[in-house]
């Protein structure tokens, strides 16, 4: 496998030069750098264990451009990796290659690759470092774009798992067609349509699993996937429609069920300037999609079904985030409203002020399609409201009251029913220098009761940036997640070097989340983009 990989590597950059000086055409050289390291230490009050004395996940990406073709590598070092990372991507190598050849309207990309269809209901490879996720496949694709408005595009590859690139074979193709451009009275109007179709098939060995220690699951060496969606946009309005299924599929996921599986999902949107709103359902039902039936966590998904909940960025309403159930099944919906008040009115006041409303429920389904399930998972219901007080102070307020179902979402823990109040606030101090204060509390009668967080963050333009933090459980444990951090930036780079505790919990985004463990130690962090 290394040979092959050096070999292909090789013959990707190679052939970059030779088309750039017989078309004289600029060749680009890009990349980027990212270090993140630790000097762990023990911690009994967190759990946090000394697994080292230096660890580091680095990552280099390199990437050339021309006219005819362009190519790429990833260069991995994890060979002490942070906590969290070793029993998966311990190692180092250059797991991800690739090269395109561009040919008019035709595109042929071969080595690693990332992919996705419509809304990645049946196919979506991705990366997400935080999360441990990278789940390239190597193989090869063809993108053509066959006439007006219409793409196609087949593919197939064995997908990364970790080091190597095992279990099943993927394949697929998708078609897009922007019915807009074919009929111009809808461009005139301010109207887009497109219209969209794909199939993926998973193909993987049979396996000696038994249901009992007489009875063999008869597996099946072939699943197939399709999808078909319609979207429309229609000046500030747009409506997203899609329905997928996937046959047969048994798997640890879904404790070796002969189910098909199902997703349909509706998305309606109206942006206008000072309004918009987002409303959306999905229903879905044993849709996990491995390249490897008998694989656990996040790993060897072809699939993402998007959770419908709101990605929050302060650290106590993401104290519990949710994960979709792609095995289960769930009901979601989501609601979201923002509007902006004029300045100089009774509400808006001097400055203006917008105010943002989600609602997010998600619930356990019934084999009947329009029927809940008993159990509710996850219901998060938050109000923001942003307003500048005075031509130097900014202000953010939100409140938010969360259902938590813990036992669906991490195996036990029961519902947690919480209450979240948060105040952000940024004061322009002087010309180059900004001072960003957080106050939030969480409040909760169960699991760990009440926690309390406080943050201050000195921004001193263009370079430096101090911050300190604390996340403190005043409800039962009485333990403090303390937080140093300075960062430099110059250019294109940037530095940072900090100290304090981490608490172990969940990592999630879109829906996928990740338990890391707590931690102690000296940290430091080092981008370069070129």
């Amino acid at each position: 496998m290394t040979s092959r990989v050096l070999w292909l590597l090789g013959s990707a950059f190679a052939f970059v030069p030779l088309y750039g000086q017989e078309e004289q055409k600029e060749v680009v050289f890009s990349g980027s750098v990212q270090s993140d390291m630790l000097v762990p230490q023990d911690d009994e009050k967190i759990g946090a264990n000394k697994t080292g004395d230096f660890l580091t996940n680095t990552y280099v990406d390199l990437q050339l451009q021309s006219h005819y073709v362009d190519a790429g590598a990833r260069l991995e070092y994890l060979e002490h990796p942070l906590p969290g990372f070793e029993n998966d991507f311990q190692g180092w190598g250059v797991p991800n290659f690739w090269g395109k050849g561009k040919f008019g309207k035709v595109e042929l990309t071969l080595g690693t690759f990332y992919e996705q269809f419509g809304s990645g209901f049946i196919l979506r490879t991705y990366e997400e470092r935080s999360l441990g996720i990278d789940n390239s496949l190597l193989g090869g694709r063809l993108q053509v774009r066959a006439g007006k408005g219409l793409t196609f595009k087949v593919l197939s590859g064995k997908q990364r798992h970790y080091w190597k690139w095992d279990g099943g074979l993927v394949s697929g193709a998708d078609a897009e067609l922007a019915l807009d451009e074919w009929l111009p009275a809808m461009q005139e109007h301010d109207t887009r349509w497109s219209l969209g179709a794909s199939w993926v098939n998973k193909y993987e060995k049979d396996e000696d699993i038994f249901a009992d220690p007489t009875h063999r699951w008869n597996l099946p060496k072939y699943v197939n996937a399709w999808d078909v969606r319609t979207n429309v946009n229609h000046g500030p309005w747009g409506l997203l429609a899609e329905y997928a299924q996937k046959g047969q599929d048994p798997s640890f996921d879904n404790r070796y069920d002969y189910a098909p599986g199902h997703v349909a999902m509706l998305s309606g949107s109206y942006s206008e300037k000072g309004l918009s709103l987002l409303v959306q359902a999905k229903r879905s039902d044993n849709m996990s999609f491995r390249s490897q039936r008998s694989r656990l966590g996040t790993s060897c998904f072809i699939n993402h079904l998007p959770a419908f909940t709101l990605d929050h960025t302060y650290a106590l309403a993401a104290l519990y985030p949710y994960a979709t159930q792609l095995a289960e099944g769930e009901w979601a919906y989501q609601t979201e409203v923002g509007y902006n008040f004029k300045r100089k009115t009774a509400v808006g006041g001097k400055y203006g002020m917008n105010v943002k409303l989600n609602y997010s429920y998600v619930r356990a389904i019934q084999q009947a399609w329009l029927k809940w399930g008993d159990d509710t998972y996850y219901q998060d219901l938050n109000v923001q409201v942003s307003r500048r007080l005075a031509k130097g102070v900014k202000l953010n307020v939100m409140y938010m009251n969360q259902r938590y179902n813990k036992t669906v979402v991490e195996g036990e823990g029961g519902m947690i029913h919480s209450d979240i109040f948060v105040a952000d606030a940024m004061f322009q101090v002087a010309r180059n220098t900004k001072l960003r204060t957080e106050l939030q509390y969480l409040s909760t009668r169960q699991d760990e009761g009440d926690w309390a967080f406080a943050l201050a963050e000195l921004s001193l333009a263009p370079h430096w940036m101090v911050t300190a933090s604390d996340m403190w459980n005043c409800g039962e444990t009485d333990t403090h997640y303390y937080q140093g951090l300075v960062t430099y930036n110059v250019g294109s780079h940037r530095l940072q070097a900090g100290y304090g505790r981490t608490r172990a919990g969940y990592n999630c985004s879109g829906g996928v989340c990740r338990y890391v463990p707590a931690t102690k130690g000296f940290t430091m962090s080092y981008n370069y983009n070129f």
